[in-house]
């Protein structure tokens, strides 16, 4: 037997971390304001019976590839938790098709699949909403993430307005039909280092910021805000301000993805060529051209 799930790659551009708890991952996570594009991650996993492998799994990767595979132990072992399952064997297939590690949400889209399609081929039948918990607590766990789960399991243009997983923690969405996304890709920055080290600068910001948004509701103040705290938070490479330095001389808005050294522009298709122009100067990057993806994590039909 088989199944296949998809999750959406999350951009975030500001947040507010939130550590505080009564010691349970779901209640942990962050506010802030981020969008979800078509682009993501495809897990497929196929069972069969266990006959003499050492183990009873098998995780592989197509496209982009990660060198860590504790969130998908991780996710696999909580549903090992819920039946007899000691006698399956586990063909776990990601195909990513973001670079990983670039503030893409990567970590929390192989999560959020791969809970899906377990759910699916192994008839568990769980609540959509303990299916993201999983994902969550996963991602809280192995210190990849913190909102992306919840973000992607919405979907859409998104405002987190109180933390935690699926099912606790809450998302304002906010229209932008129409809008292409473009984004180049230069290197990667460590989320958890980040975050340890520049927490109190963070959360200092982020905080206003949602408030801030929760007024205009408008993706191209969205894109400033996501500037201001990227400079405020000192993520900014000399590479990343003249690239936004070139776009803004063309009049073009831009935020940056946390954390990565990453640069994307929600704008309307017609001036898609004009961005795709000034990225190509930039050879060394990753381009990717998307749109908003409205529905978030989906198990697929066969």
């Amino acid at each position: 037997m088989e199944a296949a799930a998809f999750c959406p790659a999350h951009i975030t551009g500001f947040f507010k971390a939130h550590f505080e708890s009564d010691g349970l991952p779901e209640n942990l996570g962050s506010m802030g304001a981020g969008f979800s594009i078509k682009e993501g991650v495809t897990t497929k996993v196929i069972i069969s019976s266990k006959d003499k492998q050492y183990s009873n799994y098998k995780i592989s990767t197509e496209g982009f590839q990660s060198d860590k595979t504790d969130v998908s132990e991780f996710v696999l072992n909580e549903f090992l938790k819920r039946g007899k399952f000691d006698n399956l064997y586990f063909d776990i297939q990601h195909k990513i098709s973001i670079p990983v590690g670039y503030g893409l949400g990567s970590s929390g889209a192989v999560a959020l699949s791969l809970a899906y399609a377990l759910d699916k081929v192994l008839q568990t039948k769980l609540d959509r909403t303990e299916i993201g918990k999983i994902a969550h607590n996963a991602e809280v766990n192995c210190k990849t993430g913190l909102g992306d789960v919840l973000a992607s399991y919405h979907g859409g243009f998104e405002i987190r307005v109180k933390p935690g997983a699926p099912g606790i923690g809450h998302v304002e969405k906010i229209d932008a039909d129409n809008i292409s996304v473009v984004m180049i890709c230069f290197s990667p920055i460590s989320t958890n280092k980040f975050i340890r080290d520049q927490l109190s600068k963070i959360n200092g910001l982020g905080g206003k910021m949602v408030n801030r948004l929760l007024e205009s509701k408008n993706y191209e103040n969205f894109q400033d805000m996501s500037l201001e705290f990227a400079k405020y938070v000192n993520v900014m490479t000399p590479r990343m301000e003249k690239l936004i330095g070139e776009l803004s001389d063309n009049g073009i808005k831009c935020g940056v993805a946390l954390f990565g050294e990453t640069i994307f522009s929600m704008i309307s298709a017609e001036f898609e060529n004009k961005i795709l122009e000034i990225f190509k100067k930039y050879p060394e990057g990753k381009i990717i051209t998307s749109q908003l993806d409205v529905d978030g994590a989906r198990v697929l039909n066969n």
